[in-house]
């Protein structure tokens, strides 16, 4: 069972203690410097914080780009996510965009936006979950700049930077007929922990903390790969250099986001429903584990990656197959009202 506690833990958000003020009560510098103290140098960052930019290394002269912005509300309760999670789990779903085009993490910009009743102690935790995810994810990547505001509702906006390391991007476009298809990561274990925090801990509708120690067995862990995603990063590189067509992060859902990488190739990607696991329904519809969907040449899968199925000429109005039958709208799409009930 994984344990819900967490090094750098807000557990004093309560407020108790006079080191601990808010953050309506402390200066920009104080909460900046609460930051950088606790996140280290980035390998390939030339200038990190305290300038007006950071300046990255480059080595291969292409850098990858990407950001991602978590809303309290839409994207996370604050009754189940801790700061150490959030930090964790904002770095992770940016780094593994970075992964997911064959490229190397380098560094993270983060812009926050506090709510002024928050502790000073929150700030700390989201500080050591980007610096441990990075660390535990993605070695030598770290927090190299960002801005600071206050706002009613609590933000998080996170450009993420990378090197292709000589290497041509791998897009989603790629894929072509003949092609395996291949998923490096786990499926439908963070779908499963957003179920049981929807049913065990949201009554009446608002969320409230979790009992760890009412969760059974399980539920731990997928409540934790919820909170703190472990996306398979180093093997985004590995996928580039065995010859990947394509490659994309699953973040909304296998069967959506596999029929965004179908659409964009001109293709169909028939997913072959025994090798979804024992709930197959949630592979298909819960993405928030982050893994990698790619495909390959057929028999040159590097380790890593498992096959899943097969890329078929394109099927009319049928970019997704399980066992030869369509799949319907699975996953999550917040301008979709029929993503809620899967994520949910």
């Amino acid at each position: 069972m994984v344990d819900l506690s967490a090094p750098g833990s807000d557990a004093a958000a309560d407020g108790s203690g006079s080191d601990d003020p808010t953050i309506g009560e402390v200066s920009e510098g104080r909460v900046l410097r609460t930051i950088l103290a606790r996140t280290p140098a980035g390998a390939d960052a030339l200038l990190g914080p305290g300038d007006d930019a950071a300046v990255i290394a480059a080595p291969s002269g292409s850098v990858v780009a990407t950001t991602d912005t978590l809303v309290e509300g839409p994207d996370f309760r604050a009754a189940w996510s801790s700061g150490y999670d959030l930090g964790w789990k904002s770095a992770a779903v940016n780094l593994a965009d970075v992964a997911a085009m064959g490229a190397r993490p380098t560094a993270l910009l983060v812009a926050l936006a506090v709510p002024k009743d928050r502790r000073l102690s929150f700030v700390s935790a989201l500080a050591d979950g980007f610096r441990d995810a990075c660390a535990a994810l993605a070695p030598g990547c770290a927090v190299v700049g960002g801005d600071l505001t206050v706002s009613a509702t609590l933000m998080i906006a996170v450009t993420a930077l990378g090197d292709l390391e000589g290497r041509a991007a791998v897009t989603r476009a790629g894929a072509r007929v003949g092609d395996e298809v291949a998923l490096a990561g786990e499926m439908g274990h963070a779908a499963h922990g957003l179920s049981v925090l929807f049913r065990r801990f949201h009554p009446d509708g608002a969320a409230i903390p979790v009992d760890a120690a009412a969760l059974a067995a399980g539920e731990a862990d997928a409540i934790a790969a919820q909170l703190r995603p472990v996306p398979p990063i180093g093997l985004g590189p590995v996928a580039a250099i065995a010859g990947a067509t394509a490659m994309m992060d699953v973040s909304d859902g296998l069967a959506l986001d596999a029929g965004r990488m179908a659409e964009a190739s001109g293709v169909t990607i028939a997913l072959e429903q025994a090798a979804l696991g024992a709930h197959p329904r949630r592979a298909l519809g819960g993405g928030e584990d982050h893994a990698l969907l790619a495909t390959f040449p057929a028999g040159t899968l590097p380790p890593g990656f498992r096959r899943i199925g097969a890329v078929l000429a394109a099927v009319p109005d049928a970019p997704v197959l399980c066992d030869g039958e369509a799949v319907g709208p699975l996953g999550w799409d917040p301008y979709r009202d029929a993503g809620a009930d899967v994520a949910r």
